[in-house]
C-alpha cells in the first residue's frame, strides 16, 4: 500500500500527460502531491520531512511551469528532489558527523559501520547520478520519451539499486536475525566448546 501510494503522483502526472499535456500533467501532479499528503497525515499522523520538501519542490517548480507556461521548470523538479536529498545524506555526514540512513534505518536494520558508511555513499551517489541523468533526458530527447524515463526509466533504476542493496545487504544480516535471538546465543556459547 505504501508503494502506491507514493508513486500515486508520478502515475497520475503520466496518465495526465498522455490524456491531455505536460500544464494539465502538472496540475494534476500538484493536486495528487497535496491528496498523498493529506492522506499519509490522516492515516499516520504525521508526514516524513522528504514528503514536505517533495511537495515544495512539486508547488514551486509545477507553479512556475505553469504561471510561465514553461516546461522546462517541471523537467527540473526530479533532479532537484534527488540532488536535495543526495546533498543532504552528504552533508550529515561531513558538517553533522551523523549518517542519515543509520538514523533513519537503524531500528529496521543491523548493520557494522563500515556497511552503514557504504550504504550512504551508494545512496548519495546513486541520487546525484539520477539527478543529472533526468537532466541528460530531459534536455536531449523530446517531452514524451522524458516523461516515460520519469515514469519507468526511473522507477526501473530506482528498483534495480534497491535490488542490488539489498543484495548487498544480505551478508550483514545476523544470526540473530535468521534464527532468532536465543538460538543464536546458545550457538555462540557452544561454538568454542566444541571445537
Amino acid at each position: 500500500m505504501k508503494l502506491l501510494v507514493d508513486f500515486f503522483p508520478i502515475a497520475i502526472f503520466f496518465i495526465a500527460f498522455k490524456v491531455f499535456d505536460i500544464y494539465v500533467a502538472t496540475a494534476v501532479a500538484i493536486g495528487a502531491t497535496l491528496l498523498q499528503i493529506a492522506y499519509l497525515k490522516k492515516v499516520n499522523g504525521k508526514v516524513e520531512m522528504m514528503q514536505w520538501v517533495s511537495l515544495g519542490v512539486i508547488v514551486i517548480f509545477g507553479g512556475a511551469t505553469l504561471v510561465l507556461h514553461d516546461n522546462t521548470f517541471i523537467k527540473w523538479k526530479p533532479t532537484v528532489l534527488y540532488w536535495l536529498m543526495g546533498i543532504s545524506l552528504l552533508v550529515s555526514r561531513f558538517i553533522f558527523k551523523k549518517n542519515l540512513m543509520k538514523v533513519f534505518m537503524g531500528e529496521q536494520l543491523v548493520l557494522p559501520d563500515h556497511a552503514w558508511t557504504v550504504l550512504l555513499w551508494s545512496w548519495a551517489g546513486f541520487l546525484l547520478f539520477m539527478g543529472s541523468l533526468n537532466l541528460y533526458v530531459a534536455f536531449n530527447f523530446d517531452l514524451d520519451t522524458w516523461v516515460n524515463f520519469k515514469l519507468f526509466g526511473s522507477i526501473g533504476l530506482m528498483v534495480l539499486f534497491a535490488i542490488l542493496q539489498g543484495v548487498y545487504l544480505s551478508r550483514f544480516v545476523s544470526e540473530e536475525v535468521l534464527l532468532g535471538e536465543g538460538t543464536s546465543n546458545e550457538l555462540a556459547k557452544r561454538q568454542p566448546n566444541d571445537t
